[in-house]
Parts: structure tokens; sequence; C-alpha cells
């Protein structure tokens, strides 16, 4: 059975069925989901699988979840990083499940995905398609978290959503900031913009504009002269994947109709301020260049995930040079 985010999101209790599915590329809003679950069920034990945990035992996974004491903590199970190769096991699960709730977390699936459809279909369990947020629900987030702060307005609720670039793992960690700094709840503008780094991120930007842009003069000064935050490598290339994607998109749809058109047809919006830039790069990036692109941030962003010992500043500066020559690669 197929369950709206949104509609779970302002209701929980949605979530009736004892085996739901949670699949696409918006992990903020997974990770919401589990605190949300998490949070309307303190009396519960939380326990978590791995897809590859299970595969390599499955006895004691059915142990697991077969062990009903009354007199132990009610139990919930996550289990991460699923895909078609769990199908087999969760129908032999199905019938077994009497009390107990399992979440399954997947990465994106696509329409023919037999996970995806399993979930969708059966009336035992539930599925819910996590997809990127766009500014409203970007800033439904905001006003939900400062409800009741004295001097939020349109200003400093735009300057979260640029600095978030609308992906809600960033948002969150700057709602914290505010939420700890403010805690008189009276925002000020001039210290939001200190707290939340702004002229470092802008730093950011520039410098990744200007290697979408091959401009190889500008990009080797803003190198020297920009802070790369190491714990913040994850966000960089979320930036220039998010670049990247647009770019496709407006490739893709410019074959049809002209490059301005393709612009303003974008979802979510470009801002106003930034289609200069993009009609610049748009020119310069074929579709077979921004996926060799995709490819490079893909194999950059696990290398990240896999190895704490690399150099990650060096590689993302490696990285934006890169971009830089592909950006006049004829």
């Amino acid at each position: 059975m197929i369950y709206k985010s949104y509609i779970v999101e302002q209701k929980i209790s949605n979530l009736e069925k004892n085996l739901f599915l949670f699949y696409g590329e918006n992990l903020g809003l997974k990770n919401d989901f589990k605190n949300i679950i998490k949070l309307n069920n303190k009396d519960s034990e939380i326990v978590k699988f791995n897809q590859d945990e299970i595969l390599k035992n499955e006895n004691l996974f059915f142990n697991e979840i077969s062990n009903i004491s009354l007199f132990a903590k009610k139990k919930i199970y996550y289990i991460e990083q699923t895909n078609d190769k769990l199908l087999d096991i969760i129908k032999e699960v199905v019938p077994k499940i009497d009390t107990q709730k399992l979440f399954f977390f997947s990465e994106i699936l696509d329409k023919k995905s037999k996970i995806r459809n399993y979930f969708e279909k059966s009336e035992l369990c539930g599925a819910v398609a996590c997809y990127p947020d766009n500014e409203i629900s970007i800033k439904k987030k905001i006003l939900d978290k400062l409800r009741g702060f004295d001097g939020l307005t349109t200003n400093n609720i735009n300057l979260l959503i640029e600095n978030c670039n609308l992906d809600r793992s960033k948002l969150d960690n700057e709602l914290t900031k505010v939420l700890t700094y403010f805690q008189n709840k009276k925002l000020d503008n001039k210290k939001l913009e200190d707290l939340l780094d702004i002229k470092i991120n802008n730093n950011f930007n520039n410098l990744k504009d200007e290697a979408f842009n091959g401009n190889k003069i500008k990009t080797n000064k803003l190198l020297s002269d920009t802070i790369i935050d190491p714990e913040m490598n994850i966000f960089y290339l979320s930036l220039i994947n998010q670049r990247l994607s647009k770019l496709l998109q407006i490739s893709i749809e410019s074959k049809i109709s002209n490059i301005d058109d393709a612009i303003n047809k974008i979802k979510p919006p470009i801002f106003w301020k930034d289609k200069p830039s993009f009609t610049m790069q748009s020119k310069k990036w074929s579709s077979q260049k921004i996926k060799f692109a995709l490819g490079k941030t893909y194999n950059l962003e696990v290398m990240f995930k896999s190895n704490s010992v690399i150099n990650k500043n060096i590689l993302m500066k490696k990285l934006i040079v890169d971009i830089c020559k592909l950006a006049n690669v004829a």
C-alpha cells in the first residue's frame, strides 16, 4: 500500500502496518522518519540490522524477531540498505509478524524494483517514497521548528533555505545551531548570518561556479582563498551534485526548447540571481560531460565515507580542478 510522505510526516500513527519500506534519495527525510518513530515509541527498544548482516545469517534474524517475551521491552526493527535481494526473506517474515514493527530503508528504487512493487501492492505492508524536498517543504520545516521565535522574517527564512540548498540533512544541522544559539527565541539577522557561516559558504559557491564556468584564473585564486572545511566535504559534494543534476535537466529540456525556457522550467525554481551562471554553464556542459562528472563525484563520496585516513581536502580541491578542466573540453 502506498503512503504519501507528507501525510505520514504530519501524523505518524498512519503507519498502522507492521512492515514499512522507506525508499528514495532524501536521506534527511528518512532520518526524520526514524526520529519520529523513535519519539512515538519511547517504551520500545530500537534494534538495527543491515541487509548484508541478514543475508549472511538468516537464522539470527528470524530468531531475533520470533523471540517475544511478555516481560521484555517491545522492539522495533530498522533494516538498512535494503534492496531486491531481501525480498524472499521479507515474504517469509510477513506471516510470522504479530506485534513487531519492521521498518526497511532503501536508496532510490525504480518502478521495476521487486521489493518496491511488493510493498506498494501488499495489503499487509506500506511503502513511503522519500523524494527530494522543495522550497515549500523546506520552508514548512523551518516554520515548524522556529514557531514562537521573535524576529522570524521572510529574509532569514530565505537565508536558511539558500544556505541548506534544499538539503534537509544540512537544514537539520543549521536549525540545531539556531535553536542552541538563540535560546531566548529572539532572532537577529546579522548574528544568524555569522552563525551559519554565510561568508564561507558563499566563498565555496563562488569557487564552484567559477570551476563550472571553466575560468582557470579565478578558480585557482579562489582555491587559495577559500576555506575548505573537512567536516563539510559531503555537503560540498552535495552542492556540486545538485548543480550537475540541474545542468543535466537543462541539457535534456533544451533539446526541445531554448536554454532560457529550459532554465525557467527547472523545479525547484532557480533563483533569479543564479540564472546568468546557469545560462553560461549550460553552453559548456553537455549531457556526456555531466554524466562523467557525476561518476567522479560518486566515486569520491564513496572514498570519503569508506576511508577515514585520506586527505579529503586535497581530493576535494582536485575535483574542483578537474571540473574546471572538464568545462573547457570541447
